[in-house]
């Protein structure tokens, strides 16, 4: 038998690959599914390229790459009999054949034992080989074998072992050592011993002393009392006061350096005349509340709908996207995207020929990892109800187990991810920048073909007006979000925050409990109110009077998207520029009507600003005299000092400054924020042509210097000698300010101009089943003047909307939190 399967190999010898150090092998995952060991069919991995197929992909595989060697894992999971050890570690058998496997379910080990199953099997014939088979395979085989099975998961070292890391007892729990000095802790009213804090203060278990934590950059935190306490006397364990109940509490070890377990927790607070049995939430007067009594509902459980009689769904459009661990930006995002049509229609719909059509490796093709979302969403395969069976047994046994098995996006939060100095990360993100980073990557990944992105983009009209002279000036910008300010002195329960606060006030000097806090209320049209308003520009270069001015500006929307993305500006900067979250509610109308913010141009009457530059700044060794006679601008150089004492760098510094007109370090701080990534970030000011963004070009031929018309010749020679035509590289370099690396971005993402006459010829002559369709198709030219055809196309709608989907940020930290969406299917 021996002799035959060595010579049924010979044939795929070659094509059969031990593990290098740096190879990723997939056996945890489908590159076109979520198909893993634990599904039906089992999961295939390619003995060559070591990607993981699923059942009904693997033959497309092998199709396209003629590799007829794969192993087939299969993990059969299943309940224990009944009378199994409750806490018996579940059993492995053949264990080491998934070693560095992970579960891709929720299961408690304590109630499941699994099995693991592996074979070679070899296409197109299914001829299989079952593993361990050390005497009968070639040695070459059995090594290749061995590596796969023992190479950890390709994503194994991308994400946290689990969502919480688990705590450990600390060393020294048992023996801890208290001082009997007779320290008793009141039930309220602590305060930092060195610097009368009243928040995140923690009881060293050795002496009693309550002192505060450490500072943390979104401005919670202490001053490190508590660290400089262990220094000082080496005493190693505190807890965080004001997480002590009756089921335990949040205790450190500075010596260990993490949050630890204490087994003896209540003994060691009974020394300090703690009974955590006792522990029960308190009233604004500080008494007791009764067990009976109704505690009060937090944000998570409002949020979560706590205490509802909710009814579990499944199917297609139902399926839950799992936490890997501080990426709930991405679930949420994600499941708002693919409940939108053309998101759907563009990587469901095309499912099969994106399959078709991807590269070697799917793992890193974005409409792939795209399509394969999509379809794990909206298939149902993924959420599949529970048998009649399961259910009556659950009844029986008086338990509900069943859950969602839901998809695991590991493959595309590394691709987009990819070279993020954020997204990258395992820290918390925000929703809003990940979204537009989708758009990005949607809009570079679909030149040439449908862009979903589509739906979201629109123009803004922005009108600048000069304070003294009255002239103004329109221009236009296209945008896929709206960010509403978030006007707290709007609040209509102004009175009930006042008396909050004389509250909060009195319970610190008198250190009784705080009483429960009060949220602002504001109304929606208070936040698009203050949107619409004039927004004062002070040091307004004004080409008008050739010199600093003041100005106003304000938006309008030059088009109205299908859908619309409204941000709620709930963040802000404190008087010490750390970012903090506003503790305000707004509630949202289920339906808005926007059409009276629609832009309308120059407008009679009006005169426009003249398109002129503002002073250029020479070099200091600039030996061109004639220019000497031009001012060079104004720059606070205290306020660059500033920043640049922060660790921004210099020139970077000169540049916030001088585009913030002098308004002072804080607004020069927040361009910085903005313009960060850019390229030129760091290099030095110089100003060829400092013209407003996206001027008309009906504007252009009037005043516009041939400093601003043409691009570097040498910067048009590299673009065309890398195949791009001339006048489309010279376009791209004028769209980017004459950026070479944003130029080639540019190019990507907007097809040549013929490609695009095509396009949009095409879509004036498919016929429209709505309004909505046919006003988008014809935007282009009268909403846009200023734009060619090469420009993205911009659709157009009545501007009337119906609230879709939110996304609500949970918490209280602009670093960490908890995001959750809430999508419309369904009319529910």
């Amino acid at each position: 038998m021996a002799a035959d399967l060595g010579e049924l190999l010979v044939p795929f010898m070659p094509t059969i690959r031990v593990p290098r150090t740096g190879d990723r092998v997939f056996k945890s995952e489908c590159v076109f599914s979520f198909d893993s060991p634990e599904s039906e069919g089992g999961l295939y991995v390619c003995m060559n390229t070591f990607l993981g197929f699923g059942r009904e992909h693997v033959e497309r595989h092998y199709r396209k790459t003629g590799q007829s060697v794969y192993m087939h894992l299969k993990r059969h999971v299943k309940e224990k009999a009944t009378g199994a050890a409750g806490g018996a570690v579940p059993r492995r058998r053949n264990g080491k054949v998934f070693l560095d496997l992970e579960l891709n379910r929720d299961f408690n080990g304590e109630d499941y034992e699994y099995e693991d199953e592996a074979k070679l099997v070899i296409f197109p014939d299914h001829f299989e080989i079952p593993l361990p088979n050390i005497e009968e395979l070639p040695a070459l085989v059995t090594i290749a074998c061995d590596a796969v099975l023992n190479a950890p998961s390709a994503f194994k070292k991308q994400e946290p072992e689990s969502w919480e890391e688990e705590i450990q007892v600390s060393r020294h729990a048992r023996s801890l050592r208290q001082l009997d000095n007779g320290v008793r802790i009141l039930p309220s009213g602590w305060k930092c011993q060195k610097c009368e804090m009243r928040e995140n203060l923690w009881l060293n278990l050795t002496d009693g002393a309550v002192l505060c934590g450490k500072w943390f950059f979104d401005g919670s935190g202490g001053n490190g009392h508590a660290l400089e306490h262990y220094r000082e006397t080496n005493y190693p364990l505190a807890v965080k006061l004001d997480t002590i109940t009756p089921d335990g509490a949040d205790v450190y070890s500075f010596e260990e350096e993490e949050a630890v377990l204490d087994p003896h927790i209540s003994e060691h607070l009974a020394h300090f005349g703690i009974d955590m049995l006792q522990m029960q939430k308190r009233t604004e007067n500080g008494h007791h509340t009764d067990n009976n009594s109704r505690p009060r509902v937090s944000e998570w459980e409002v949020i979560q709908e706590s205490g509802m009689k909710l009814k579990a769904v499944f199917g297609s459009g139902y399926t839950g996207i799992k936490n890997l661990g501080n990426s709930c930006y991405l679930g949420t995002v994600m499941q708002v995207l693919f409940s939108i049509p053309d998101f759907q229609r563009m990587y469901v719909g095309n499912l099969q020929r994106i399959f078709d059509y991807s590269p070697l490796d799917p793992s890193q093709d974005f409409a792939t990892q795209m399509a394969k979302l999509g379809h794990g969403l909206l298939s149902g395969q993924y959420s599949k109800p529970p048998m009649k069976s399961e259910l009556i047994e659950q009844v029986m046994k008086e338990e509900y187990k069943h859950q969602q098995k839901g998809v695991s996006p590991r493959m595309l939060k590394a691709l987009v991810s990819r070279g993020h100095p954020e997204f990258s990360s395992n820290r918390q993100q925000d929703a809003q920048e990940f979204l537009l980073h989708i758009i990005n990557l949607v809009e570079r990944n679909s030149a040439g073909s449908e862009n979903p992105s589509d739906v979201f983009r629109f123009l803004v009209e922005e009108r600048v007006q000069c304070c003294q002279t009255r002239r103004v000036r329109y221009t236009q910008r296209v945008d896929y979000c709206i960010q509403l300010p978030a006007p707290i002195e709007a609040a209509t329960n102004r009175e009930e925050l006042l008396a909050y606060e004389a509250k909060r006030k009195d319970a610190e000097e008198n250190m009784r409990a705080p009483p429960e806090p009060v949220r602002a209320r504001i109304p929606f049209t208070a936040c698009l109110q203050a949107f619409t308003e004039p927004e004062n520009v002070p040091d307004f270069w004004s080409s008008a009077l050739q010199a600093k001015s003041a100005g106003v500006k304000t938006s309008r929307f030059s088009s109205f998207p299908e859908y619309l993305v409204l941000q709620i500006k709930k963040f802000t900067f404190g008087v010490d520029w750390v970012p903090k979250k506003l503790d305000l509610a707004i509630d949202v109308p289920d339906f808005l009507d926007l059409s009276r913010l629609r832009a309308t141009g120059l407008q009679a009457g009006e005169e426009e600003l003249p398109d002129l530059l503002p002073p250029i700044v020479l070099p200091e060794d600039t030996r061109d005299n004639s220019m000497g006679s031009i001012d060079s601008p104004e720059i606070d150089e205290a306020a660059v000092m500033q920043l640049a004492e922060m660790g921004f760098p210099l020139e970077a510094c000169r540049k916030a400054v001088y585009y913030t007109g002098n308004m002072g370090p804080e607004m020069a701080f927040n361009w910085i924020i903005a313009h960060m990534e850019e390229p030129d970030f760091a290099e030095p000011l110089t100003l060829p042509s400092m013209m407003d963004p996206g001027p008309s070009t009906s504007e252009s031929p009037m005043g516009a210097t041939s400093l601003g018309n043409s691009p570097p010749e040498e910067s048009v020679a590299i673009l065309t000698s890398m195949g791009f035509p001339r006048a489309h590289s010279i376009q791209a370099l004028k769209a980017t300010n004459n950026n070479l690396e944003r130029a080639l971005d540019w190019i990507f993402t907007h097809p040549e101009e013929e490609e695009s006459d095509a396009l949009s010829d095409m879509a004036d002559t498919e016929p429209n089943d709505n309004a909505f369709s046919n006003a988008n198709s014809h935007s282009d030219s009268t909403l846009s003047p200023d734009r060619d055809t090469s420009g993205p196309r911009v659709k157009d709608g009545p501007g009337r909307y119906e609230l879709f989907a939110f996304i609500s940020h949970m918490g209280a930290s602009t670093m960490s939190g908890h995001y959750v969406c809430h999508i419309k299917k369904e009319g529910r």
